[in-house]
C-alpha cells in the first residue's frame, strides 16, 4: 500500500491524478472542482437561519461557524467544505426551505468558481483570458507618482508604446491625470490635449488596442473616437455622473477600480474591519451600477486599487485575498506596479520595484487575476509565463 499527500490549494493535483488514471479530461476537472475546498461567508441572517445552518452542516458534513453580531445589520456564519458538499444550498430543488433565498447568491459564486470569464469583449475586438493579459502604462503627466515628466512628447509616448509592445503588452493604457495620493484634478480640456494625440499616433502606428485611464466623460469620449477601446476609471463611476452612459452607448470595454473618495482625501479612508470582504462588497455594488446604466457585464473588468484607499497591511491582505474579488465572476485586474506597500516590504524606492512587481503579479495570476498594469513589460511578462506554467493545466 502507498499513500501520498496531494497539493490541496489548487484543482490540478487532483485533476491530474484523475487523468493519469484514466479520468476524461472534462469529466477530471470538474471532479476536481467539486471536491476543492470551499469557505462562503454570509451576513445579515436571521437566528432561525443560523440555526438551520448548523442543522443542515451536520447533515452535509459542512462545518457550520455562526454568530449573532458582526458588521451588518443580524448575524453571520461561515460555511466550509468541499465545493460538491455545499452545492446543494444553491439549488432550489435540494436547499431546505428555510434555507431558499441563499441559493440566487451562492449560485453565482459556485458557477464563477466553476467557469470564470475566458475572454473580455472590448470595441472592436476581443482578448482571450486564458493568459495573463499584460496592460503597458504610458503616463503623458508631469506629476504620476513613478514615471511623471519622463515622456516629455508625443513622438516618445508612441515610441514607449511600441516598445512595450514589442515586450509582450497586449492592452496599452494611457493616462493624462495623476491619481496619485494627494493629487489634483486636470481640466478635462488639458487631459484631452495631453491623451489623444497618443492615442491616435499608437492607432495609426498599429499599437494597441489602446485604453485611456480617465474619470471624466469628456475624456472618455474624445478618447473613444480618437480609436481607444477601452476605458479605465479609477473612480469607478463615481467621479463623474455622464460616463456610466457614455460607456453604454460606446460599446467599450470598462475596467472599474475600487476607490475610496478622491486621490487628495483617500488615505483618510482607510479603515476596514475585514478588508478583502469589504472591498468585494463596494465593487459588487459599483460593477452593479454600470449595468444598470446598460454596461455590458461581460464588458466590465474590475480592479480592487491597490494603493486606493488601502495601508500597506490592507494590500498585503487584499492580495494574499484576492480571490474573494474573482468570486464576484467578473474579470480582474490589478495596477501592482511600484506600489508603495512593495517598497515597504523591499525596502526598495519606488523606480526599483519592478521585480517586486512582477512576483507579485505572479501571485495575483495564481489567485485568478488574469490582467497586470505595470511599466516593465518584460520583467512581469517572465514572471507570469513562469507562473501560468504552474496552473495551467495541459
Amino acid at each position: 500500500m502507498k499513500i501520498t499527500a496531494l497539493a490541496a490549494h489548487t484543482p490540478e493535483a487532483v485533476r491530474a491524478a484523475l487523468a493519469a488514471r484514466g479520468w476524461e479530461t472534462q469529466p477530471a476537472w470538474f471532479a476536481a472542482v467539486g471536491i476543492q475546498p470551499f469557505v462562503a461567508l454570509i451576513e445579515d441572517i436571521s437566528e432561525s437561519e443560523r440555526e438551520a445552518l448548523v442543522h443542515w452542516g451536520t447533515k452535509s458534513g459542512a462545518d457550520v461557524l455562526t454568530g449573532g453580531s458582526g458588521l451588518g445589520t443580524g448575524g453571520w456564519a461561515l460555511v466550509t467544505g468541499s465545493t460538491s458538499r455545499i452545492a446543494p444550498l444553491a439549488r432550489y430543488d435540494r436547499v431546505p426551505p428555510e434555507l431558499s433565498r441563499f441559493a440566487p447568491e451562492l449560485g453565482k459564486l459556485l458557477a464563477a468558481r466553476a467557469e470564470p470569464p475566458r475572454s473580455w469583449p472590448i470595441r472592436g475586438a476581443e482578448l482571450s483570458l486564458e493568459k495573463p493579459v499584460i496592460i503597458g502604462i504610458i503616463n503623458v503627466t508631469p506629476d504620476s507618482f513613478s514615471d511623471g515628466g519622463h515622456l516629455t512628447s508625443v513622438a516618445a509616448a508612441i515610441e514607449h508604446g511600441a516598445r512595450l509592445t514589442a515586450h509582450g503588452a497586449r492592452l496599452l493604457d494611457v493616462g493624462g491625470e495623476s491619481t496619485r495620493p494627494g493629487a489634483t484634478p486636470v481640466p478635462p480640456d488639458e487631459e484631452i490635449a495631453r491623451v489623444v494625440p497618443v492615442i491616435a499616433g499608437l492607432i495609426k502606428r498599429g499599437l494597441g488596442p489602446v485604453s485611456v485611464d480617465t474619470r471624466k466623460a469628456a475624456v472618455a469620449r474624445a478618447a473613444l473616437d480618437a480609436g481607444a477601446a477601452v476605458v479605465n476609471d479609477v473612480s469607478g463611476l463615481q467621479y463623474d455622473p455622464a460616463l456610466a452612459a457614455l460607456l453604454a452607448r460606446a460599446d467599450a470595454g470598462v475596467i472599474l477600480m475600487h476607490m475610496r473618495g478622491t486621490p487628495a482625501t483617500m488615505d483618510d479612508l482607510a479603515t476596514y474591519a475585514h478588508v478583502a470582504p469589504e472591498v468585494a462588497a463596494e465593487l459588487a455594488a459599483t460593477a452593479e451600477k454600470a449595468e444598470r446604466a446598460g454596461i455590458a457585464r461581460e464588458r466590465i473588468v474590475i480592479d480592487p486599487g491597490f494603493g486606493f484607499a488601502k495601508t500597506a497591511t490592507q494590500n498585503f491582505r487584499l492580495l494574499d485575498e484576492l480571490a474573494t474579488i474573482v468570486a464576484l465572476g467578473y474579470p480582474v485586474a490589478v495596477g501592482l506596479s511600484r506600489k508603495r506597500f512593495l517598497g515597504a516590504a523591499t525596502g526598495r524606492p519606488v523606480a526599483d520595484r519592478d521585480r517586486a512587481t512582477a512576483v507579485a503579479c505572479a501571485l495575483a495570476w495564481e489567485r485568478g487575476a488574469r490582467l497586470f498594469r505595470v511599466h516593465d513589460v518584460a520583467m512581469t511578462r517572465e514572471a507570469l509565463a513562469l507562473a501560468g506554467a504552474t496552473t495551467n493545466p495541459p
